[in-house]
């Protein structure tokens, strides 16, 4: 792109109908990046220095500081036929030339000449000046709109065309000019509109430069960053003003920024009687329903009080606050019966509910999935030190709270509700905190369980949803995860691996995957059972059942761990671990996580020996002789075969090594190994330096590929260093 110099302010702005509010963002963005695009594609310089996508509810605006009034000189070059196609025998130009040049638009001697491989040919090279700006932003603004991800456009009037929402007013501005479009039936200018209620009037704007101050004056910002930074310090100065502190979540803050053009602070209150209810519940009412901000008090807890952010600065607040308590009560007093009617049913009738309540056609009800957990929160305390009675106890009533009306109101309060219940009926603390904690983590940066009791219960579940889930033929394929077991999957990892539980994984692989089996055995008895009594009542025979077998293959184990550690893989590139680092662990497969996390940090100390590339390459180097060999490696090593002085020399301190890292290998020191391991280096190099693997002679041959497998077996007893190689 040659250079520009002749640069002016550019103004889009597109205004509509309130756009929808969760996509808003999104469509800001698209917008920008489309009109950018457009410029880029058109050869079109500009300087985006700061430039941002700008939006309120009502518009979409793209302000460039400087776009090129011009494009650069459009050169282009077109390839025409070769010289023996061209001319005849006497130089004169045949028809396929005289055609070539007349498409051009001149005379055949205006042609220039060209070489490739095939030989030489005519061709035609032009430049011509590019095009003003002005004449190309409508195709700009037009293609930026068709790119935009509207899965499901609105028609206006009796216009075949469609977007988001209505489309009324249009602003396009290069420097102090208005540039001529039509875009969606509506044709440009250079006039906007302020907020709908307190500056119901146009907007005129000489340059672009004018645009977000006079906006500001016209009572709106169109700068979410601005809006965004107004309702924080709105909110926050509301709360604080009572002594409170305001519970500001990051999604609500985003909805609320994008449902105002001019955000104002409104302290609200509610009877402090429904301050009883689990205030799990009154948030999620306020935040999801109302997008208020609750009020915490110095302790944290939920105050009678809230915030709400209202699109206007009104004359009377007072009516505005009544407005916003009078909405709230209903929802409140709702979540209040819920929970007064709960408390009244009690868990343990909850928990009967659950034998009618399926939770998956091969894997029975939720109470038979309750029994299986169960069973794993009994078989995870034991390992964990937790009182196994008391994680069955917990286990049991870990689904109650499904059958509860608050929880079929507000479904995110799952395991919070069944806490609230198991304190009213005085349950132990701990039983009590862990029915909520068993959900944790509940989403991507959440903390893991905090108690112990929450920990076991937390692994049993997962161990269960997981197995059951590839039991039943519910692996997760592209985007499709019906039962979220690449989340449980996570979550089970960074549980044992964040609480320092040595549990062996394989093991309980297998518990849960023989209990699924075993229940879909029962199912499928069941099932044929019915079938049977069908027909018979019906007097016709029934059909033969499919036999179904309880057990657990080592390759179901294997696909299971595999999928867990898979899951593991962006856990550990989120801390900067290099892929090669992670795959040379997860070739093992160790039974425990919290030993493949210590292994892993391991390696990573080692990578940062100066031995290591050379380790790791002669691991390589071995592994790939071994290989080869035709039949079983030959493991015994006689010290009378050795020929050379460097295999003796690495027989030798290959023992030592053995000798030393035993012990560290018990003691699961891993840095210790292969710092000392390290240590092999020159009598590994002196050995492929100077001895020869593949001899003739099979007994000398045998002997040294027995010493490198011991070699290398101990060189991968921490991680298959060989992956460290590059």
């Amino acid at each position: 792109m040659s250079q520009q110099t002749h640069m002016q302010p550019l103004l889009i702005e597109l205004g509509t109908e309130e756009l929808p509010v969760k996509a808003l963002p999104g469509l800001a963005q698209a917008f920008f990046d489309g009109v950018i695009d457009g410029l880029a594609k058109r050869g079109i310089a500009y300087d985006r220095d700061g430039a941002k996508p700008l939006y309120t509810p009502r518009r979409l605006a793209v302000l460039l500081k400087g776009v090129a009034t011009e494009q650069p000189e459009q050169k282009s070059e077109v390839l025409g036929p070769y010289l023996n196609i061209a001319l005849d025998a006497d130089g004169q130009p045949t028809k396929a030339l005289q055609g070539f040049a007349a498409k051009a638009g001149i005379d055949w001697t205006q042609l220039e000449k060209t070489s490739d491989a095939k030989g030489e040919r005519f061709v035609h090279r032009a430049v011509k000046p590019g095009a003003q700006t002005r004449e190309l932003l409508q195709d700009v603004i037009r293609d930026a709109l068709a790119a935009m991800p509207i899965p499901k456009p609105m028609r206006w009037g009796d216009h075949d065309y469609g977007f988001a929402r209505p489309v009324h007013w249009l602003v396009v501005l290069l420097g102090k000019d208005v540039v001529d479009a039509e875009i969606l039936g509506v044709r440009s200018d250079r006039m906007s509109r302020g907020h709908r209620f307190m500056h119901d009037k146009s907007v005129w704007f000489s340059t672009p430069d004018d645009y977000v101050e006079f906006l500001r004056g016209a009572k709106v910002l169109v700068d979410p960053d601005e809006r965004r930074e107004r309702i924080v310090q709105e909110v926050t100065a509301a709360a604080s003003a009572d002594g409170g502190s305001a519970r500001i979540d990051a999604g609500i803050l985003e909805e609320v920024n994008g449902l105002t053009e001019w955000p104002k602070a409104i302290a609200c209150s509610f009877e402090a009687a429904f301050l009883a209810v689990p205030q799990e519940a009154l948030i999620a009412t306020m935040e999801a329903n109302q997008k208020f901000f609750p009020v915490l008090d110095a302790s944290g807890k939920l105050s009678e009080r809230f915030i709400g952010i209202a699109n206007i600065e009104s004359r009377d607040e007072s009516e505005v606050r009544k407005g916003y308590e009078r909405v709230i009560r209903p929802r409140f007093a709702d979540a209040k019966f819920f929970f007064v009617e709960d408390m009244k049913q009690g868990l343990a009738s909850m928990n009967e509910g659950l034998k009618t309540v399926k939770y998956q056609d091969k894997l029975g009800t939720i109470a038979d999935k309750v029994a299986r957990v169960a069973a794993l929160a009994e078989t995870v305390a034991q390992a964990a030190g937790v009182d196994p009675q008391l994680a069955r106890r917990a286990a049991e009533l870990s689904k109650a709270d499904l059958q509860s009306r608050l929880v079929n109101e507000f479904p995110e309060l799952q395991g919070i509700a069944g806490r609230y219940y198991a304190a009213v009926e005085n349950q132990p603390l701990e039983l009590a905190a862990a029915l909520d904690e068993a959900y944790m983590p509940r989403y991507a940066g959440d903390a893991i369980a905090p108690s112990k009791l929450g920990q076991v219960l937390a692994i049993a579940e997962r161990l269960d949803t997981l197995a059951g889930g590839f039991a039943a033929g519910l692996k997760p394929t592209g985007n499709k995860d019906a039962f979220a077991l690449r989340r449980n999957a996570l979550g089970l990892a960074r549980t044992m691996i964040e609480t320092g539980l040595d549990l062996n994984l394989r093991s309980l692989l297998d518990t849960a995957l023989d209990q699924v089996s075993f229940a879909k055995t029962l199912k499928a008895t069941d099932d044929r059972r019915k079938a049977a009594d069908g027909a018979a009542n019906a007097g016709v025979e029934a059909s033969k059942p499919v036999p179904v077998v309880g057990g657990t293959s080592l390759a179901e184990i294997d696909e299971l761990q595999d999928f867990i550690l898979d899951r593991l893989r962006s856990y550990y590139a989120d801390q900067s671990v290099p892929t090669q680092q992670f795959n040379s662990v997860a070739e093992l497969k160790t039974a425990s996580l919290l030993d493949f996390d210590r292994r892993l940090k391991a390696i990573a100390e080692f990578a940062l020996l100066p031995e290591a590339e050379a380790l790791a390459a002669a691991n390589k180097r071995i592994r790939n002789i071994l290989k080869k060999v035709e039949g079983e490696l030959p493991t015994a090593i006689d010290p009378a075969l050795f020929a050379e002085n460097a295999e003796r020399e690495l027989a030798e301190v290959v023992d030592a090594a053995v000798a030393d890292t035993d012990p560290l290998l018990a003691q699961r020191d891993y840095v210790a190994v292969l710092g000392r391991l390290a240590r092999l280096r020159p009598q590994v190099d002196a050995f492929f330096d100077g001895v020869m693997v593949n001899v003739d002679d099979a007994a000398v041959r045998n002997n040294r590929l027995a010493l490198l497998k011991r070699l290398s077996d101990r060189l991968g007893s921490v991680a298959a260093i060989e992956h460290l190689s590059i």
